[in-house]
């Protein structure tokens, strides 16, 4: 069947990571995308034909997840080595890390207005960063496995995760307490996410199904069971109208939620499908996987008019009246409304004259010094070109103070490596380790000091209650 105008069309593709694809997302200003992969490195690609990609060297394990802040000036990613990096999205690629995690971190979201970062991991927990401050802030504790993803709802009062403890806990992030739990008996969800008003919850399972939640009345919405494998993630198109899904199984499924139903099957990918991500506008998706790909494809059926959206979903509220299914999902008519069959594409049988995007890759490598929170950056130049030399500062620093030192990018020998540093990195790790178990002992001894400090009350009572007993009887007597 040939593609109709009003079909989902792949545009092209981009080749560079090693590995697998775990995690897309766009710049809010259209122009960029990032991807993370199973390489240790995050890539960042300009759509601008003919442009440089950058590849950002630090992370030392998998990157498992990563995001642009709202504004664009900031990127987050999470990695199996323990650690959240931030960085700044540009040739440079300034960065900072953060530790507290203790176990691999599996996800990174930034709140709308920008100002914290939630992350979830294998150590059981939620962490949520102040980003102003940038420092850490608080913890979520009551999942009892792996957390596998967090996210914020659009209006930052609540975070949604999910956990291999078969649960979803929806947090109040005013009170820091859980307050409300789905569970299921048969697997696990991979991703969880809110549609884009902030009513519903939309859940990719292991168990190949995707299920949609409402918060508000506590109600299973929708189960749909289109995958014959795990689906890895889902992504909301900005209206609320239509899911994007990825799955093991080498699909991605769109499902048009207010006639519940699947109306497209997306081939592409040769393997498993990791991720899949709307642009802010919509108008975007992008997809990775086990291929090593990173596709972008053009939307078509259901352009809408960003700020619009953005400005309607912030009108609604959580609690209001118990919801109605046409109000959770303002109406669009869809193009193929009158088709009940759901439509096949398949980019290798139809698109023949497919853009091709290898485009050359400048890394940027970044080494953290354990005794200032600077990080040296070095931006290797292609043949032929000089390096532009070492830039050492402070992440939110305003200034820049680069050292312009001119030689051939193969001349390596003077890059800090581990063996050059002060400490080594397994005695950091080592020491880390040792002050945050410190740290969970003072709290302890806090907890009993003060346990202590009510039962020598409660016992100094008993005591008194007792004497004035003992005084009443002999009175008596």
């Amino acid at each position: 069947m040939a593609s109709a105008p009003e079909d989902p069309v792949l545009e092209r593709y981009f080749k560079g990571h090693k590995a697998a694809i775990t995690s897309v997302d766009f710049n809010p200003n259209g122009k960029q995308l990032a991807t993370a992969s199973w390489d240790t490195f995050l890539m960042l690609w300009n759509f601008k034909p003919q442009a440089r990609a950058f590849r950002y060297v630090g992370h030392k394990d998998v990157v498992t997840s990563v995001q642009f802040s709202p504004l664009g000036n900031l990127l987050a990613s999470a990695s199996r080595d323990r650690t959240v990096r931030l960085w700044i999205p540009d040739k440079r690629g300034k960065s900072s890390e953060f530790k507290a995690h203790t176990a691999p971190v599996r996800s990174v979201d930034f709140s709308a207005d920008g100002q914290f970062l939630a992350t979830a991991s294998e150590d059981k927990s939620i962490k949520v960063w102040n980003m102003y401050r940038q420092r850490f802030f608080y913890s979520l504790y009551r999942h009892t496995h792996w957390v596998r993803c967090a996210k914020f709802s659009p209006d930052g009062r609540l975070i949604v995760s999910c956990s291999e403890d078969k649960t979803i806990k929806i947090w109040d992030t005013t009170n820091k307490q859980c307050v409300n739990n789905f569970s299921d008996s048969v697997g696990f969800a991979n991703f969880v996410d809110f549609n884009p008003n902030g009513t519903c919850i939309a859940s990719a399972g292991s168990d190949h199904t995707v299920k949609i939640w409402d918060i508000r009345v506590n109600k299973l919405l929708q189960h749909y069971q289109v995958h014959s494998c795990g689906v890895n993630c889902v992504s909301f198109h900005p209206s609320g109208n239509y899911l994007i899904t990825a799955s093991s199984d080498g699909t991605l499924k769109i499902l048009d939620l207010l006639e519940g139903r699947l109306i497209y099957t997306l081939q592409g990918h040769t393997g498993p499908v990791f991720t899949v991500s709307f642009s802010k506008g919509g108008e975007l998706f992008s997809s990775g996987g086990a291929d090593a790909q990173v596709l972008l494809w053009r939307t078509n059926f259901d352009e809408v008019n960003c700020k619009d959206v953005v400005k309607r979903n912030l009108k609604r509220l959580h609690f209001d009246s118990p919801p109605h299914l046409l109000d959770i999902y303002p109406r669009t008519p869809h193009p193929r409304e009158g088709k009940t069959e759901a439509i096949e594409i398949d980019p290798k049988l139809e698109v023949m004259d497919l853009q091709t995007s290898a485009p050359p890759v400048v890394d940027v490598l970044s080494f953290d010094s354990p005794t200032t929170t600077e990080t040296v950056v070095r931006t290797l130049p292609e043949k032929g070109e000089e390096t532009c030399g070492y830039f050492s500062y402070p992440l939110m620093s305003s200034e820049c103070l680069p050292t312009t030192l001119k030689k051939k990018a193969e001349d390596m020998s003077d890059l800090p490596s581990e063996s050059h540093r002060s400490i080594p990195l397994a005695v950091t790790d080592a020491l880390e380790h040792i002050m945050e178990q410190l740290h969970v002992l003072t709290q302890t001894v806090s907890i009993l000091e003060q346990r202590l400090t009510l039962t020598e009350d409660k016992l100094k009572d008993c005591l008194e209650n007792q004497q004035k007993l003992c005084n009443a009887i002999q009175q008596k007597s």
